[in-house]
């Protein structure tokens, strides 16, 4: 003790109470540190419950409103294969699978076995890639078909791979010569729409809540949701409405439609969901953020351009109006591929020429059923204006399959703003089948938007176009076949891009529902149409260095060459300016051609617009009858498009296989005098403008081989000199050694051509003329022993062109192989 206090004197002591007041001070600066840990916890904690319970509700309304589809089309997404009669989901989670997840993917979701489906080939086809698919568990569904387990265990893929011949899928209708369109127009009964009869087993009760939940848009976005839950004062969304079993009608049709009070009640509960829908994303924040509008960069820019009456901008309404409850277990629900019993295999054959696809599956499948959302994501995202113009859809038809028109009808109605949609047309182009007389009439009354107009005689596709645009009332025509699906949100993008640019004729991306399994499938990106001499419509992926140097995005539009023809949107004035479709092509084939170069070369742009997706189903032959020689007719309609917008390229046009339309002998082409002055009027650029600036990887050259005519056993060039041929040192800086091999086989110089004598076995010079197939000469045939030989095309019994072993003559005579003395060569090759 004496120590410690020893210690403690003087400065012993302040040191002592610095320690002591050093370490309280510690002491409490470690209780603060732990208190405020504690409340930085608490604080997290509680912000980690609340950030679940988000993403808990999110995932929740994702399951229940199924709102979205394929990540996007390049990826492989898994779907379960539907067996007919029996559906594969069960439940409110599977049924999300075939939509977007919030980023999770597909294949975590679904099993691991997975069968591939065989893609359909063709040439005029899009690249497609087809979903992996997984077999589906079977329950009670079996049951409900009158399908046993082993039954379905012997399930399998009908084999309907036939060698038919591919032909242009787009544009499937034909018609007459006549000008005259007598039409008559059907009287509809004004209906309200939506009235939509179930045709499928109800929802079971364990489903309904997932229903009444808000399972009634599909495809709303979450932006969608939370504005129509925050409209206070606009009308109130009713689900879980009971509705009357769809009448069998859809599948076989029948005279009369009967309504029941009910459906009424229906009517009117659809049509103020949808203005509810519309009006909640109208009324979205305008927000200060507006599209960028890209007008053309060619002259006509300005004038171009539509006024801005309202600059408000809305995001794409994901509109997807259909049955309630809709069957989630139907068969080929969310475009699912389907496989049919073995016994049913006859059946599909049975019917299979009826349209020339899976005519007895499409019956099974509901005309309203859902299909994957394949746009881009951002799609989802774009902003269009308030004040787009309203559309009138014009669907052509002939002896059409009832589901595959229902179909297509339906798909419109349901995932078309109601408020751009201004009517649906359709043409009937003289159909014989009896369903589409006045079974038609009454199904279609339900509809008040859709009018029939049926042409008295057999116009064809192009005049009943024609005849549906005179009837239409849209400020712009939008042209669908009449076997598709529109997808969700496929029409305001396409009218935002008319909006923008009246000149811009924009196409949606046209996928494929299989002809076989009728599943989607899903198209590779940065596809556009383009076309191969003569004159041959196909698919081709946009360049790589197109895309880089343009910093291109899969939902940026794709400039096309060349529509495919079958669908796309126009404004309906500027149609008109262009003057619609030349009035002399007859019944089908080239219109796209011509109405492509038309728009093109006379100052506007034809788009395809990735955020619009329609699904066309591609057939491996044209089902429909012509009145006259079907290969005539196409080639007839191919020479017009030539002869008036080709310029000198038509010769390309000619000379691969078609010499044979320029002689008016074979055939009559029509008067040209009118397209020709319309050209004029129109100041439309050149054909080679169109080549260099739309479809500058075209390879076009305006001869096959060009240069020196060198003989081999001569060794020595041909000369024309002083209206006579002799044989010269060869010699490229004289003019009078350079000779052109055409298109149209001419061995001609400037307007000279060597024409072979038959019957003097010699030759002699004469002005070229192209209708003259005395003056051809073979060159680079396909017979490769005689290919580099100038075999004379009038003279029979295969002449060839001769050098004299001096030099001195030139003569016809019989081809030898190994002479030569035969064979020719010219500097530079174009083309084979």
């Amino acid at each position: 003790m004496m120590k410690v206090r020893r210690y403690l004197r003087g400065s012993g002591r302040v040191l002592a109470f610095v320690f002591i007041a050093s370490v309280i001070w510690l002491l409490f600066d470690m209780a603060a540190l732990r208190i405020s840990i504690n409340d930085v916890n608490s604080q997290l904690l509680k912000e980690r419950v609340i950030r679940e319970r988000e993403v808990f509700k999110q995932q929740s309304r994702v399951t229940q409103l199924m709102n979205r589809g394929f990540r996007h089309p390049v990826q492989k997404v898994d779907l379960a294969v539907t067996h007919a009669g029996k559906g594969p989901l069960n439940s409110g989670v599977r049924l999300a699978q075939v939509y977007r997840q919030g980023g999770k993917k597909q294949d975590q979701m679904l099993g691991d076995k997975k069968v591939n489906s065989s893609e359909q080939q063709g040439d005029n086809l899009p690249k497609t890639k087809h979903p992996k698919y997984v077999p589906s568990e079977h329950k009670e569904g079996a049951a409900s078909q009158n399908v046993t387990p082993k039954q379905v265990a012997k399930k399998k893929a009908v084999n309907l791979d036939l060698n038919w011949t591919k032909v242009e899928k787009h544009g499937e209708s034909d018609g007459s010569n006549r000008v005259v369109l007598p039409v008559v127009v059907s009287n509809t009964t004004q209906v309200l729409p939506g009235v939509q009869e179930n045709k499928h087993t109800p929802i079971p009760a364990s489903k309904k809540g997932l229903i009444e939940a808000g399972v009634v848009q599909n495809t709303l976005n979450k932006t969608d949701l939370e504005a129509n839950e925050k409209t206070k004062d606009g009308p109130k969304t009713k689900t879980g409405t009971k509705e009357s079993p769809r009448q069998a009608e859809e599948t076989h049709p029948v005279k009369t439609t009967s309504k029941t009070p009910n459906q009424d009640v229906n009517n009117k509960t659809e049509e103020r969901r949808v203005q509810a829908i519309a009006k909640s994303d109208l009324n979205a924040p305008k927000g200060t953020t507006k599209p960028t509008i890209k007008l053309s960069t060619g002259e006509d820019s300005k004038d171009n351009s539509t006024a801005v009456r309202n600059p408000g901008v809305h995001k794409v309404l994901s509109l997807d109006v259909t049955q309630v409850p809709r069957d989630v277990n139907a068969v080929g629900q969310f475009g699912q591929a389907v496989i049919v019993a073995s016994n049913e295999n006859a059946e599909v054959r049975k019917r299979w020429d009826e349209g020339h696809f899976n005519v007895y599956l499409s019956d099974q499948i509901p005309v309203d059923r859902a299909i994957p959302d394949t746009r881009p994501e951002m799609c989802a995202q774009s902003l269009v204006h308030d004040d787009l113009p309203s559309t009138s859809v014009i669907f052509c038809f002939v002896d059409e399959v009832w589901s595959t028109l229902l179909r297509s009808v339906r798909s419109v109605l349901n995932r078309s703003p109601p408020h751009l949609l201004k009517e649906i047309i359709l043409v009937d182009d003289f159909s014989t089948r009896d369903y589409l007389k006045e079974p038609l009439d009454t199904y279609m009354s339900q509809f008040p938007k859709v009018r029939i107009i049926r042409l008295k005689e057999r116009q064809g596709l192009i005049r009943a176009r024609l005849a549906g645009a005179a009837a239409a009332k849209g400020e712009v025509l939008t042209f669908l076949d009449s076997h598709v699906e529109c997808n969700v949100g496929w029409l305001e993008p396409l009218l935002e891009r008319i909006y923008q640019d009246r000149k811009k004729v924009p196409c949606p991306v046209i996928e494929v529902i299989n002809d076989k399994d009728m599943s989607y499938m899903l198209v590779d990106n940065f596809q556009r149409g383009i076309f191969k001499w003569p004159l041959v419509f196909g698919w081709s992926t946009l360049p790589d260095e197109f895309i880089k140097k343009h910093n291109m995005t899969i939902s940026d539009p794709i400039r096309c060459p060349v529509m495919a023809g079958g669908l796309f949107s126009i404004d309906r004035k500027y149609f008109y300016e262009l003057g619609a479709y030349d009035p002399g092509l007859d019944v089908w084939g080239g219109e796209n051609m011509e109405i492509s170069f038309k728009i093109w070369m006379c100052g506007g742009e034809i788009e395809i617009i990735p955020c619009s997706r329609v699904g066309h189903i591609f057939r491996g032959q044209n089902p429909y009858k012509f009145p006259k020689d079907r290969q005539k007719t196409v080639e007839r309609n191919l020479a017009r498009v030539a002869e008036v917008w080709l310029d000198e390229y038509k010769d390309l046009f000619y000379g691969h296989g078609y010499h044979h339309l320029l002689d008016k002998k074979v055939i009559d082409i029509g008067n040209l005098t009118e397209q020709i002055e319309l050209r004029k009027r129109l100041k439309c650029k050149s054909f080679k403008w169109y080549l260099e600036n739309v479809y500058p990887d075209m390879d076009a050259p305006l001869v096959k081989a060009e240069g020196l005519i060198f003989n081999r056993g001569l060794r020595k060039c041909l000369s024309l000199q002083k209206g006579s041929l002799l044989f010269e040192t060869c010699d490229l800086s004289k003019q009078s050694q350079h000779f052109n091999y055409t298109w149209m086989r001419h061995v001609r110089q400037q307007d000279v051509c060597v024409a072979p004598q038959g019957k003097s076995n010699g030759f002699a010079l004469q002005l070229c003329e192209n209708t003259k197939a005395e003056l051809r000469w073979f060159h680079k045939s396909s017979n490769s022993a005689l290919a580099e030989h100038l075999i004379a095309e009038f003279v029979s019994h295969h002449m060839c062109l001769e050098a004299g072993p001096q030099g001195d003559a030139l003569h016809l005579k019989p081809c030898e192989p190994t002479n030569s003395f035969q064979k020719w060569q010219f500097t530079h090759y174009h083309a084979q």
